[in-house]
């Protein structure tokens, strides 16, 4: 049998906690002067050479995801003694990015008004982190759903449109996907990380409305790793 729950949450102390707010606050603002600044920049340098505006703002959101959800995921395990902080960092910028969809008055160089994906991705970033540290006390393992959705999912889309020039589904986006995070699944869980990113790399492909692939990817994963690490582990 596996070990579950054995993330001892009462040895967490308040001075943990702060501390690690106190770490989490730079990477805050990093993200937010990426998002705010530096692909508003981008977006306009991308129309400005001629790219369509749909190219434009994909191309951001796939920016996003690496810059922040994956580089930032990279840190998680070496930063922070608890998971809880960086996931109620995430659900703040959930929530951030939310709100200029409910007010009608969308952040145009990487949102959209069809969908709200953004918002699914900081919510299963931050989700499934906590969930996989506090079910099997591995942090670095826990990272795995994060970064199939921000690499991974990020390296299909600009393949993609460099190749067609368009959003689509197309199988090569899921081959790139495949040859960047199994080898990172493989060496951060063995076997059943390669296995884990393999399976993604296929989820990814599938589009099951409303439902994004950012969901679909990061709890994909998830509940593989729960599974093997706590029952046929």
């Amino acid at each position: 049998m596996g070990y579950l729950l054995t993330f001892n949450i009462g040895s967490i102390t308040f001075v943990d906690i702060v501390i690690d707010i106190v770490k989490a606050i730079p990477l805050f603002v990093y993200i937010i002067m990426l998002v705010y600044i530096l692909t508003r920049k981008l977006y306009s340098f991308m129309v400005s050479r001629g790219l369509r505006d749909n190219v434009a703002i994909y191309y951001n959101r796939k920016i996003i995801h690496i810059l922040s959800g994956g580089v930032v995921a990279l840190l998680v395990p070496s930063l922070f003694k608890e998971p809880f902080v960086p996931m109620v960092f995430a659900y703040v910028l959930a929530f951030a990015t939310y709100l200029p969809h409910r007010k009608r008055q969308l952040l145009k160089w990487f949102q959209t008004e069809d969908n709200m994906y953004e918002v699914n991705f900081c919510i299963a970033w931050g989700t499934t982190i906590a969930f996989l540290w506090i079910l099997i006390d591995n942090p670095w393992i826990s990272i795995l759903p994060a970064l199939a959705i921000s690499f991974g999912d990020a390296v299909t889309g600009i393949v993609r449109n460099i190749i067609f020039g368009y959003r689509t589904k197309h199988w090569i986006g899921n081959i790139a996907m495949m040859i960047l995070m199994i080898p990172i699944g493989y060496k951060i869980a063995g076997h059943i990380g390669a296995i884990s990113m393999a399976i993604a790399s296929i989820i990814e492909r599938i589009e099951v409305n409303p439902i994004d692939d950012n969901l679909l990817i990061s709890f994909s994963v998830a509940i593989i790793l729960a599974i093997w690490y706590t029952i046929l582990h």
